[in-house]
């Protein structure tokens, strides 16, 4: 019975002390709980002051300090994705900090050329105030002198396209390719063509230092130089001429101007009269030009369909005949290394249209357009907007057009001409 006694005695204790140990764990619960509900609503709190809109909406005060600071943080752009936010950084650094001030001028020269070469687009620059003046030089009204070279760009460098016969540039041993390195000893700069046809429009009888880069291929950036002393004089160069050669007429065609597609359709009349049953258009050498009046020389041969693609950062758009043409005669088209840009897109458009065997070289690869823009703070940008792309969606840029009969050009006869007229023969007898 004693032992039966003590053992409840010990049930009873036990139970007590579980009791006892079951509300505390209660007590620190709750007490945790608490603080959990503090330790949210503290951040809930904090959160939801951060969005003063949120918070007014609710009903709350929102001090003007708040308001200003919530706005400000929006607009803070990230230095990981803002270039504007990493110069902002370094600038807030300099001026807080260094000893020596920021020439503004200088600074923006350099860092915009630098931003403008890390696009990759060779043909990007920026011009200051005085470059992008020379580059805008207004011609219009004058008859200008020159140094008789037809010149064109590559790469955003002025290179020579073709040497006029009898020319002084001729007699001073300029050749073809020849880039332009420096005009009056300013080579400070890379010479564009626009820049380097305006720094050269010159009343007649005047002299010109220009200094030349001879590389052995257009993608060559080095190569030897040569300065030559030029005489500015008013060079006539006819821009088409024709010949009928065994009932093929033959059109040659320098460079495509404001009225290159009346010159060419004046041409086609003419030598159909004489008896042409086929045709070759002679495009080397052409340097391009307007490309509304590539379109409308395509489309004297061309009766419907699309005549060049153009890529922006808008899409794709095109271009088409205008269902207007002067011969269904078979057509030959004939291009070199040196055909370029508008004159791409006209061998393009009727290649990719069936209308013309190409012969020749695979031509520049020249297929971009490029735009200038004025700066509120002066100067201006040129960057590249747009690529060309022939009828069928190949690139132009960077590939070229690519003949459909291949022939290398000598140096002692002009065979790809007697290729082409060949070509032409050819075409007449299959019908």
């Amino acid at each position: 019975m004693a032992k039966d006694g003590k053992h409840k005695g010990r049930e009873r204790k036990a139970a007590a002390l579980t009791k006892q140990e079951r509300a505390r764990g209660r007590r620190t619960m709750r007490l945790l709980a608490f603080f959990l509900v503090v330790v949210v609503a503290f951040a809930a709190g904090f959160a939801v002051r951060s969005q003063t809109a949120f918070v007014q909406s609710l009903g709350f005060p929102v001090s003007p300090d708040e308001a200003a600071a919530t706005s400000s943080s929006k607009n803070v752009k990230s230095t990981y994705d803002s270039i504007s936010a990493r110069v902002e950084e370094v600038e807030d650094l300099l001026s807080g900090s260094s000893l020596d001030a920021v020439d503004l001028e200088k600074a923006t020269y350099s860092m915009l050329d630098d931003l403008l070469k890390a696009t990759g687009d060779p043909y990007a620059a920026y011009f200051n105030p005085d470059r992008y003046n020379g580059y805008i030089k207004e011609t219009t009204g004058r008859t200008y002198a020159g140094i008789g070279v037809l010149f064109s760009e590559y790469n955003g460098r002025a290179y020579v396209a073709d040497v006029f016969e009898g020319s002084e540039a001729e007699a001073k041993g300029v050749r073809q390719g020849d880039f332009v390195e420096a005009i009056d000893g300013d080579s400070s700069r890379v010479w564009s063509l626009t820049e380097v046809v305006n720094s050269l429009a010159r009343d007649e009888g005047a002299n010109v230092i220009v200094t030349w880069m001879r590389p052995i291929s257009l993608d060559a950036e080095t190569g030897s130089e040569f300065t030559t002393t030029l005489l500015c004089r008013r060079y006539e160069e006819v821009n088409v001429t024709t010949e009928l050669v065994n009932e093929v007429g033959y059109i040659r065609l320098r460079q495509i101007t404001q009225n290159s597609s009346d010159l060419v359709k004046s041409a086609v009349a003419d030598l159909t009269n004489q008896g042409a049953t086929a045709f070759v258009l002679d495009i080397r050498d052409n340097p391009g030009g307007y490309l509304t009046q590539a379109v409308d020389i395509a489309s004297l041969f061309i009766k419907s369909g699309v005549i060049v693609e153009i890529r922006t950062v808008d899409g794709v758009s095109s271009k088409t005949a205008s269902g207007v043409t002067v011969t269904d005669a078979p057509l030959v088209v004939l291009v070199n290394g040196y055909t370029s840009a508008a004159s791409e897109v006209l061998a393009a458009a009727l290649q990719d249209n069936q209308r013309a065997e190409v012969v020749g070289q695979t031509t520049l690869g020249k297929g971009s357009v490029q735009v200038v823009r004025e700066l509120t703070f002066g100067g201006a940008v040129r960057y590249t907007a747009a690529y060309y792309l022939s009828p069928l969606g190949h690139e132009i840029n960077g590939a070229g057009v690519v003949p459909n009969i291949m022939v290398d050009a000598t140096e002692d006869a002009d065979t790809q001409r007697l290729v082409a007229i060949d070509t032409a023969h050819s075409l007449v007898a299959r019908g």
